[in-house]
């Protein structure tokens, strides 16, 4: 129960020789837990860096009560014992005792993990903060151009990555030079909703009646796309004829309900806004937009509005029609990127 997909293809380094002598290989298990879906996976890691992400499988999060029973569930899958060292990205702030999934109900202790998992050694970190270590090792041409000057991420300085998925996930790389890098984890998702324009502000009103506060992350998410359609529908006084949310994704990206299409581009409006806001509170130097919804709009977003938003910051708008804004393309980044901050040793939290 609860297994739902595999990817036989291994990952493998491009570029990396495993015959350097003197540094150990070490097998892991990579864990990304997110909103919806449980993603594991065997990486090797070696002198900081992922050599290889194979036998991944991702389990329906609502399957299972906690993450030690989905963890179980993939070790029998394999049917073999598990390494006893971990990479976890979760979808949560990494802080304090209690750790509290933001669109699930699984509660994590960290302090419990190691009996739990059966683990001896155990890296905990945000899920977009695993993103982050991903996008910092990943090759150049996992990185699609989107909009802005083609050229390489800087090897100095910031960069800002946003993500929706399920929810919406905001963090920043620092770089400072050659392979050097730190990763900020944020909660800037959770900033206040900012409209643009009469039809946002009519959105925004509709949201408030709901919700009081309206969070960024309430409509530039999995379940944003249903938040601006109800909207939509409301000021213009016509039924929703879409109720479930995979379907109106469909619609919406098929062109084939009209309404859904101009939800999804609202989406993309959005998104673009929210992505040059944070690219300015950063300072960054380029931005990567990531998260399976971002993959998802990768054929569509250079199609919407989202490269004017993105650029029309005023006064500083030649300076943001400068930054190279790029999608990540690297298969299952917070997966990849739990081994990657395990490898790279500076996680944001070592449990026990």
């Amino acid at each position: 129960m609860g297994h739902i997909a595999a990817f036989s293809g291994p990952y493998v380094a491009k570029g990396v020789s495993g015959s350097d002598e003197g540094v150990r290989e070490k097998e892991i298990v990579a864990a990304d837990i997110g909103g919806t879906h449980a993603r594991f996976g065997l990486a090797t890691v070696r002198n900081g860096r992922v050599q290889r992400l194979d036998a991944v499988e991702v389990f329906n999060c609502a399957d299972f009560p906690s993450l030690s029973h989905a963890w179980r569930a993939y070790g029998r899958s394999l049917g073999r014992r598990l390494p006893r060292a971990a990479g976890i990205a979760v979808a949560c702030p990494v802080s304090g005792q209690v750790l509290k999934m933001t669109n699930m109900p699984w509660v994590i202790r960290p302090d419990a993990l190691r009996q739990e998992l059966e683990v001896d050694d155990l890296t905990l970190i945000n899920d977009f903060g695993a993103v982050g270590h991903a996008i910092a090792q990943a090759q150049t041409t996992e990185l699609v151009p989107l909009c802005g000057p083609d050229r390489a991420m800087p090897d100095s300085g910031a960069i800002t990555i946003v993500g929706p998925g399920t929810g919406l996930g905001v963090a920043c790389i620092l770089r400072s030079g050659g392979q050097d890098y730190t990763i900020l984890e944020t909660e800037g998702s959770h900033i206040d909703y900012a409209p643009l324009d009469e039809v946002e502000e009519a959105i925004h009103h509709f949201m408030r009646k709901r919700l009081k506060r309206v969070s960024v992350e309430r409509l530039i998410s999995g379940m944003g796309l249903s938040a601006l359609y109800e909207a939509l529908a409301h000021l213009e006084g016509r039924p929703t004829t879409i109720h479930d949310n995979k379907a109106l994704w469909m619609a919406a990206m098929n062109g084939e309900d009209e309404l859904a299409a101009r939800a999804l581009e609202r989406f993309c409006l959005s998104l673009g806004s929210f992505a040059g806001d944070m690219a300015l509170a950063h300072g960054a130097s380029a931005v990567i937009i990531a998260g399976g919804v971002g993959a998802r709009l990768a054929g569509h977003l250079p199609r919407s509005g989202f490269a004017q938003r993105f650029s029309a910051k005023g006064r500083f708008q030649g300076r943001m029609q400068d930054l190279p804004v790029k999608i990540v393309t690297t298969h299952d980044p917070g997966l990849f990127g739990a081994a990657a901050a395990y490898a790279d040793g500076c996680c944001s939290h070592k449990p026990g």
